[in-house]
């Protein structure tokens, strides 16, 4: 091997080790657990972190660098271990012989107007609940339409936001009570919904974008209002929508410790659809009680927004004696 040959092969090894140090550090934030905002925003990118890392390892290997390898190998453990719990979350035990309902929920995103994709994406999926987040004018004015087959709703109130005016709803194939529901600083809507499985109450959340768009404590305070709330309900709870955190990070930690909700696996990801869905972060959760059992967890068609649908099954979770 020439000189020239060496020392680029030396640069290209720098270059790669340089670069991994980007998604370690993003998985020593997501295993620390510390809630401090620089250490919390990190956390939210374990999902294009291990991307980043797989393709140091392939680098390395093409570098033929031992050393290289064995750190990347490394990395991509550490980022594994950091989002395990956001990936592989437990799913519970199904009840033998439970019937089952499906949820669809998606944020439409608020100035999104291509209703014939938004309505696609809802038939495709089939669902029994359907929860809609930044439901903007555009699909408002043809609801009927795009919630064909879901006559039972429960709408909160519209809100002008600068990224345009929406609102959030509920929709059923079968009957529903609206609860009217507020929890303080969260935009959200609660019904109890009838299902298979009996009575669910679900809500439809939307929480504010994390620091530096916002002060730190307002989702920390949504998160405390919703976990409060869901401690409260009698029977089984589903909280869908737009949390704008993924479920290992400090938000996700509130809700599952608080709340005593969990989340549904966290991959593909499902924001922003501009990158490929391995890549991207689910911010898009759908959290459950501990009775009911998720029995899958799916992306649903696009609807034109820069979020992707999330399509649920559940069946009644199996007493802990079965």
């Amino acid at each position: 091997m020439t000189d020239r040959a060496s020392y680029a092969r030396l640069f290209a090894a720098g270059v790669v080790g340089l670069a991994l140090l980007a998604p370690l550090a993003i998985a020593l934030a997501g295993l620390s657990g510390i809630g401090h905002r620089w250490i919390d925003i990190l956390a939210q990118f374990t999902g294009p972190a291990l991307v980043a890392a797989a393709a140091g390892l392939v680098a390395a290997a093409l570098l033929r660098s031992r050393t290289l390898v064995a750190t990347a190998v490394v990395v991509c453990a550490l980022v594994l271990a950091a989002g395990s719990s956001q990936w592989a979350p437990p799913r519970g035990d199904p009840e033998a012989g439970s019937p089952d309902f499906t949820l669809y929920s998606a944020n439409l995103q608020a100035r999104n107007t291509d209703v014939d994709a938004i309505a696609t994406s809802i038939a495709a999926a089939d669902a029994d609940v359907v929860v809609l987040v930044e439901f903007g004018d555009g699909p408002a004015a043809e609801m009927d339409r795009v919630l064909a087959g879901y006559p039972y709703r429960a709408v909160n109130g519209r809100i002008d936001r600068p990224g345009g005016a929406a609102r959030s709803v509920i929709a059923s194939r079968r009957p529903l009570h609206d609860l009217r529901l507020r929890i303080p600083a969260l935009f959200v809507v609660g019904a109890r919904v009838e299902t298979a499985l009996g009575p669910v109450t679900v809500a439809g959340v939307h929480m504010t974008r994390p620091w530096p768009y916002q002060i730190q404590w307002e989702q920390i305070r949504q998160a405390e209002g919703l976990s409060d709330w869901a401690r409260s309900v009698d029977g089984p709870v589903i909280a869908a929508g737009d949390f704008n955190s993924v479920s290992s990070a400090r938000i996700g930690r509130i809700i599952k410790g608080d709340g005593a909700l969990i989340p549904a696996p966290g991959w593909p990801g499902t924001w922003p659809t501009k990158l490929p869905d391995a890549a991207g972060m689910t911010i898009d959760q759908v959290y459950r009680s501990p009775d009911l059992a998720l029995v899958e967890r799916r992306l649903g068609l696009p609807t034109g927004s820069d979020h992707r649908p999330v399509i649920t099954r559940f069946k009644r979770a199996a007493s802990p004696a079965e």
